[in-house]
């Protein structure tokens, strides 16, 4: 189907502007967190520091925990995608195979337990995490991340799931494999792409949650990357800007690397849940 000159101009120009309109804060947080002091108090701000400085860095390192704290995330995240994607995949698997009442309730279930906000699920998770003793623990945080993001990755899996032709694991039967090892050796390597991109969406909102750490982790050594991000505001709300724009600068990396060196297992992975056989 041909496109019109000025509707491919139109979809050009709109998909520019939603570029630039998701780049924006990213470079302006980039130009702030190398702007000496005076620059971040000017009244006519430029996008380019005219004396750029590393002194927000330093600053930033020598006033807080950057470097435990992102430790502490990493290993949060991290948990909370490999677990998640272990639990989910076998899941998946049942769910997108069996066609019965009880797959077809998970799967109902699953899309109503996304609607539920934070505040309801904190109260009961706390006790759950107080009777195991992990109150105040990274494990327990990991838990909590676990729980969040196994609903949102086993309905991703199991689209995946499903683009992978059924005839392929009948030819395995007949040679006389079982489900687990069906699973293992020949439906789990087609899902790849869907693991990963399940896992690095499990990072990411592990990486980048706040409320459940704020409650749980009280310990300064023990609050992970977003968390100590709020020390930089001061308790009548003004914020240490130049500080704070570069420890949130360093915060973003992890992702935008993770995200740039495997982005196209997620393309693939998206690509391959999107269809169904």
């Amino acid at each position: 189907m041909r496109t019109s000159r000025p509707a491919r101009i139109g979809q050009y120009t709109a998909l520019l502007a939603y570029l630039v309109f998701l780049a924006f804060p990213f470079l302006w947080l980039l130009s702030t967190a190398f702007k000496p002091p005076r620059e971040l108090g000017s009244l006519h701000p430029t996008w380019i520091p005219k004396d750029p400085t590393l002194d927000n860095f330093r600053q930033a390192f020598d006033e807080q925990p950057l470097l435990q704290a992102a430790l502490n995330s990493l290993i949060a995240a991290l948990g909370a995608a490999v677990i998640a994607v272990l639990i989910a995949t076998p899941m998946a698997y049942v769910v997108a195979r069996r066609r019965t009442r009880l797959a077809k309730a998970v799967t109902g279930w699953v899309v109503v337990s996304q609607a539920f906000p934070f505040v309801l699920l904190i109260i009961p998770l706390f006790l759950v995490l107080k009777y195991l003793g992990l109150i105040n623990s990274v494990p327990g945080l990991v838990l909590v991340y676990v729980v969040w993001a196994l609903p949102f990755a086993l309905w991703m899996l199991a689209g995946y799931v499903r683009a992978v032709p059924p005839e392929l694991e009948e030819a395995a039967a007949v040679d006389g494999a079982g489900r687990v090892r069906t699973l293992v050796s020949v439906t789990a390597p087609l899902l790849a792409p869907g693991i990963v991109a399940t896992a690095l969406f499990a990072f990411i909102t592990a990486w980048n949650e706040f409320f459940f750490a704020l409650v749980l982790l009280k310990t300064p050594e023990k609050q992970t990357l977003p968390v100590v991000l709020t020390h930089f505001i001061g308790a009548e709300g003004v914020a240490d800007l130049g500080p704070l724009a570069a420890a949130a600068f360093l915060a973003t990396l992890p992702s935008l690397v993770v995200f740039a060196l495997i982005q196209r297992r997620i393309t693939g992975g998206m690509l391959t849940g999107a269809v169904k056989s």
